[in-house]
């Protein structure tokens, strides 16, 4: 499969695209519980960390999503589908900041793992601009997922910031909290409501849990 150009003629969501693009802040999210209980044993089983399992299934689970894999082209006037996106994420510095961290698409959880296992500690020792460290590769900035996550705390909301033209789909992950008997995460979805519906993200919520039980 290859990056293509949507056709707009024959685009179902032409309309929504036409009246969302417009808006001062075309965005929207919303914050879900997933279940991870057990994840800390399957995911090691794989040779990862949870924080890894989750953000490999979150990005198979966004590249499952047609509309998770567009974007606004400049001009305004189209749409176009990447064949692959990538994520990239925040990790806490040795120094207490923080820096970004490029995670390029591995089908398996063992070769995304052992992939990102060094990029990640290069990121940790770095200090300075934000993107010291990181190294993107091949990695185009405008296929990624933006994603954090924030142990320390269960949110049940959560914002995103977004630049001037930023369509990106951006995810959080919250703390793991034992709810009846299960270990619960929150997990924070913003996306673009030129790209994406509400039917969007529950696909995305529906294949992420399925790939987090699947490990």
């Amino acid at each position: 499969m290859q990056d293509r150009d949507i056709p707009l003629e024959t685009w179902p969501r032409r309309a929504a695209l036409e009246h969302f693009r417009r808006m001062a802040q075309p965005a929207f999210s919303v914050t879900v519980p997933v279940d991870v209980t057990g994840l800390r044993e399957r995911a090691a089983a794989h040779g990862a960390t949870p924080w890894l399992a989750y953000h490999h299934a979150a990005l198979e689970a966004a590249n499952g999503v047609d509309s998770m894999r567009q974007t606004l082209i400049a001009d305004g006037r189209g749409v176009r589908e990447f064949a692959t996106i990538h994520a990239s994420t925040t990790v806490l510095r040795d120094d207490g900041s923080f820096g970004f961290l490029t995670l390029p698409r591995e089908a398996s959880l063992v070769a995304f793992a052992a992939r990102a296992r060094p990029n990640i500690e290069r990121v940790r020792r770095a200090s300075g601009d934000l993107f010291a460290a990181d190294d993107p590769g091949d990695v185009r900035e405008e296929t990624l997922v933006h994603m954090t996550a924030l142990p320390w705390m269960a949110f049940t909301a959560f914002t995103h910031a977004r630049g001037q033209g930023d369509d990106r789909p951006k995810v959080a992950f919250g703390r793991f909290t034992e709810q009846g008997g299960r270990l619960l995460m929150p997990v924070a979805v913003d996306v673009h409501h030129a790209l994406c519906d509400g039917l969007h993200v529950g696909r995305f919520f529906e294949r992420f849990q399925a790939n987090l039980d699947a490990i």
